[in-house]
């Protein structure tokens, strides 16, 4: 069965770091692997993305700057460092991975309905 596991989150004051890593129980190559974001009473956002294949990453405006998404192929499993972080991304952070490599990242990170496994979530927490 393929699962996504993520680990890394937890609470921090504003202007801290985490870092969040998922593996895949399969390979993840030719897939774009990403994260999205939730809060209550909202829908998922696309938070940043990488195509294994190409390389390329995007990340939102929001996050553009402090964020870093990367991967290592050899452990299936990819990383976001999150820097600097604010109340603002307080959310739960969602491992996602859309099959089709031939996507661009910002495709992915746009299209929650070309994701085809999601992770369990992981809260992050961002407060004084």
């Amino acid at each position: 069965q393929s699962r996504l596991v993520e680990s890394g989150g937890g609470s921090v004051h504003p202007g801290g770091s985490l870092r969040l890593s998922c593996t895949a129980s399969f390979t993840l190559d030719y897939h774009n692997i990403g994260w999205f974001r939730q809060v209550p009473g909202k829908g998922r956002e696309g938070v940043s993305c990488i195509n294994t294949y190409e390389g390329d990453t995007y990340s939102a405006d929001s996050v553009k700057g402090r964020f870093t998404i990367s991967i290592d192929k050899a452990k299936n499993t990819a990383y976001l460092q999150m820097d600097r972080l604010t109340p603002e991304d307080t959310a739960v952070y969602y491992c996602a991975v859309d099959p089709e490599g031939y996507h661009e990242s910002q495709y992915s990170c746009n299209h929650v309905s070309a994701i085809d496994f999601w992770g369990q979530g992981t809260q992050v927490t961002v407060s004084s």
